[in-house]
């Protein structure tokens, strides 16, 4: 089995810096483009996906929307447990406006925020779940930076180093009882076409 995890395009919130949390916010067009950019990619690449899946948030939903089209899979219905981490208080603030507000340790107090475990918990029951009713298929999950980098703490060991960007993808292998990654955080799509 293996699982193919994307965040979603870039949204006007994201260009401005504004942390998004839950709070519904659309792609914009650029991120329409990255969609399609990793569509390309993926119909000339040797992995192949057998259904795609998103968190529900609009930005992740038609991300998955657009690449699944592409690659002509079945899109399956939303899953919350995918979403991205719910930030409280911050949500819709800039880095300025959070500091301003709560100091620059705004992350380390109770805003609201969830947490690490919170997020990882339910990334784990997540991979397990689709690990027992699919464990035959390779799936491709559209969710979030926030989500995605607890979860990559988890199952990628000592890979996460970077900022989750727009578009990537990361790509794990099922094997025995433990998740391997055969590619991390890979934005490669979008910089052929930068050049």
């Amino acid at each position: 089995m293996q699982i193919g995890l994307v965040r979603h395009g870039l949204t006007d919130w994201n260009a401005v810096g504004k942390i998004q949390g839950q709070t519904d916010i659309p792609l914009n067009e650029e991120g329409r483009n990255q969609a399609r950019l990793l569509g390309e990619r993926l119909l000339q690449e040797s992995y192949r996906w057998d259904f795609a899946i998103s968190s529900g948030l609009s930005r992740a939903e038609e991300t998955a929307k657009i690449i699944s089209s592409m690659l002509n899979i079945p899109l399956a219905p939303p899953d919350n447990r995918l979403r991205e981490r719910r930030y409280g208080q911050v949500e819709g603030l800039t880095a300025e406006e959070r500091e301003s507000r709560f100091g620059a340790d705004w992350h380390l107090q109770d805003l609201g925020q969830e947490s690490d475990i919170e997020l990882q918990s339910r990334g784990l029951v997540f991979l397990d779940d689709m690990w027992h009713k699919h464990p035959d298929a390779n799936i491709l999950v559209v969710s979030h930076g926030g989500f995605l980098a607890q979860l990559y703490k988890l199952v990628c060991r000592g890979v996460l180093s970077e900022r989750i960007g727009n578009l990537s993808l990361t790509v794990l292998e099922r094997k025995d009882d433990d998740w391997s990654p055969l590619l991390f955080n890979c934005t490669k799509h979008l910089l052929t076409k930068q050049s």
